[in-house]
């Protein structure tokens, strides 16, 4: 009769559990337009092109654009052994393990017990030893969805950790390809600094010729010697750069500075890729960053039932059963069994506010992350903007530059004609070759500026990855 009892009470727990109390999930809304400012006020696209086929997106290895080996290898290196990469990873691996954890409240505890003991007393009776084997079952039904809300939160716990891991990788590789181009326009400007100190040199040795001759005065001599330590000089300060930046170089790769160096043999690439860029509703789920605030939103709103949850009282089936005997011929015969069954209600009846508090406190956090998530979004959107502002507004920068420094180059050929008649002073070639200097300088760090935007808008879109849907996450828990 107990046992019918006790299925009985099993199968109305069943029944109950269809339930989980709290809201569902639902997506916070926000209008993101169907294009971009910039496309619609400036569709040249200048190192972009805009795509609306998630699988025309970035490949996920993005730096292979690039068509550059050494950063390939560089990347490999990076996803091996750089040690915030591994960090993040361990956190994801530490959210699988909360996941799995409270998946476990779905299932009974199982116990055994074994025992024997003997005891006595100081009068006239002998000691008595007693036998006990047994075994224990412990079950807490689900009725209100406490648990299924938790393992739900914790899935978009475990989702969120996996974009936080992407986000992290990508902030990586793109402060690696960042560094790498940057030393490779500091090594642009080194090999220009070269030429132009042989130059200064030939001009110094030109000038103490001409003074010689008396056809240029001696101060001239002073001018071109100026001019020449100062060249060195700069270039000095490009060599120091180039050594923090081989420096960042082997850290990202988890190596000791003293351990790596990187030949100066490249050079920044003439010909950059042409990067797809995915429309705002595909651009919100391809982010690593708007992906995670989602999922953080949705963590918070499965925290909000599992507060509504404690309002209700807790359902708990045990059975316990086993044989107690104090001589082994009788342990395990019938009249040593024992068991028991029942189910046992918990609720608390009061409190002092603190289910309530807590149910408001769940609430606001989410409220409060709801936000949060929206304002990623707006922000993303604000990033992807800007550099695509940024690299059609070069276009017309390195055009005008190429045309200042062609005209500085023009300009120090006449002038060393004149210098070279006699018919003008060495203090105004020096003018002239510093401004071509800084025209060709400011040219090199244009094209470096372009390969940064172009990186930053591969950050901004997110990387190669292909982020998750809401309805990606696992449906186990099936809250109703």
């Amino acid at each position: 009769m107990a046992i019918h009892k006790f299925v009985t009470v099993v199968i109305i727990g069943f029944v109950l559990a269809g339930c989980a109390v709290g809201p569902d999930y639902q997506r916070p809304e926000l209008a993101v337009g169907e294009n971009y400012k910039q496309y619609q006020d400036d569709p040249r696209n200048a190192g972009w092109v805009l795509v609306d086929d998630v699988e025309q997106s970035l490949p996920r290895e993005w730096w292979t654009l690039f068509d550059d080996a050494v950063l390939e290898t560089l990347m490999q290196q990076l996803e091996a052994e750089n040690f915030d990469l591994q960090q993040a990873e361990a956190l994801y691996r530490q959210a699988q393990a909360s996941l799995e954890q409270s998946r476990a409240g779905f299932f009974p505890n199982l116990g055994t017990d074994a025992s024997a003991t003997r005891s006595g007393s100081g009068g006239p009776s002998a000691p008595q030893t007693q036998y006990s084997l047994s075994g224990s079952l412990s079950w807490e039904l689900d009725l209100w969805g406490r648990v299924r809300r938790t393992v739900e939160a914790d899935e978009a716990g475990l989702q969120a950790s996996k974009a936080d891991l992407a986000g992290t990788q990508l902030s990586l590789e793109v402060s690696l390809a960042q560094t790498y181009f940057q030393l490779l326009v500091t090594d642009t400007e080194l090999a220009l600094m070269d030429k132009t100190i042989q130059a200064y040199e030939r001009g110094l040795s030109m000038t103490q010729n001409q003074v010689a001759a008396g056809v240029a005065a001696p101060a001239d001599i002073a001018a071109a010697r100026m001019q020449l330590e100062n060249a060195k000089t700069q270039r000095q300060g490009l060599v120091w750069q180039r050594g923090q930046l081989e420096h960042a170089l082997a850290v990202l790769q988890g190596i000791a500075p003293a351990d790596f160096s990187l030949p100066n043999d490249a050079a920044i690439p003439e010909h950059l890729p042409t990067i797809p860029v995915s429309l705002p509703a595909t651009l919100i789920q391809q982010r690593p960053d708007v992906v995670a605030a989602e999922q953080k939103t949705r963590e918070a709103n499965a925290q909000i039932g599992v507060a509504q949850s404690a309002w209700f009282p807790d359902l708990t089936l045990s059975a316990q059963g086993g044989w107690r005997s104090g001589q082994w011929s009788q342990w395990l015969t019938a009249p040593s069994q024992f068991w028991s069954l029942g189910p046992a209600l918990a609720l608390s009846l009061f409190d002092g506010g603190a289910r309530r508090a807590n149910i408001s406190r769940a609430e606001a956090a989410h409220e409060a992350q709801a936000a949060k998530y929206k304002q990623t979004i707006l922000t993303a959107l604000q990033e992807v903007e800007d550099v695509l502002l940024r690299l059609n507004s070069m276009e017309s920068e390195l055009q005008t530059q190429e045309s200042a420094l062609s005209a500085a180059n023009e300009s120090l050929r006449l002038t060393r004609n004149q210098y070279e008649a006699g018919m003008i002073d060495y203090l105004s070639v020096i003018q002239l070759e510093t401004s071509a200097l800084n025209a060709q300088r400011s040219l090199i760090r244009l094209k470096g500026e372009q390969v940064s935007a172009i990186i930053d808008l591969i950050a901004a879109l997110g990387g190669g990855w292909r982020g998750i849907h809401s309805s990606d996450a696992s449906d186990a828990v099936g809250t109703q």
